[in-house]
């Protein structure tokens, strides 16, 4: 079977859904050392067929900034809502659950890092820095189809790749992207990869083979 043909499989669900499941591949490693964090993924990726949903960017800046981004963006903020974040830790770890990706003034970085990083950095959401007066528009529209693949010190992990409603050939182009880059970030290339699977959100998992990949 070709690609296209596996993740046409995968789509394929007993019941249909209120809602449009999301598309996405499982990977396995093997021969790799994950307690050496050196040897951990850690990649964000931009998929060229696009998510294939709505992603959440939120900005960080100056009334100049906050101008530029004001159309662009789905949040935007000024330094003075930093001291309030502070001070309603909880109300921000909920605000954050709903945001995929920040971008900041490089001036705000540092008191973002003091007042938020605690709630920023395990989550993998530390803002992307912009310098005063740029306009965040490119890199607002290049983080609505980027992904973040976070291996950590597990083998199995798993990337978005898209969704039901994304055509097969789209979806295919972005898994290809995806496994390009994993494997040019392992020692042994492909062969750190023991297995790879892809499913719907309530579907069943559909193996992937290393010639399907290609």
């Amino acid at each position: 079977m070709t690609l296209e043909e596996k993740i046409k499989q995968s789509k394929q669900n007993e019941k249909q859904r209120k809602f449009t499941e999301s598309l996405e591949i499982s990977i396995n490693l093997r021969g790799v050392d994950l307690s050496n964090p050196k040897n951990r993924i850690n990649e964000e990726i931009v998929l060229p067929s696009g998510r294939g949903k709505e992603i959440k960017i939120a900005v960080f800046g100056s009334e100049d900034t906050k101008t530029k981004a004001k159309n662009v963006a789905d949040y935007v903020f000024g330094a003075e809502d930093l001291s309030k974040f502070a001070e309603d830790k909880k109300g921000f770890k909920s605000l954050v659950g709903n945001i995929d990706f920040f971008i900041a003034e490089t001036t705000l970085m540092t008191t973002i890092g003091k007042s938020l990083g605690q709630v920023l950095g395990p989550r993998g959401k530390v803002p992307r820095a912009i310098p005063p007066g740029q306009d965040p528009a490119s890199m607002i529209i290049s983080l609505k189809k980027t992904v973040r693949v976070r291996s950590r010190d597990r083998r199995t992990f798993h990337v978005p790749v898209g969704t039901v409603s994304m055509s097969d050939e789209d979806i295919a182009v972005n898994i290809k992207e995806v496994m390009k880059r994993i494997v040019g970030k392992l020692e042994k290339g492909s062969g750190n990869i023991e297995s790879v699977y892809i499913k719907s959100t309530m579907g069943k998992a559909v193996k992937i083979g290393e010639v399907e990949l290609q």
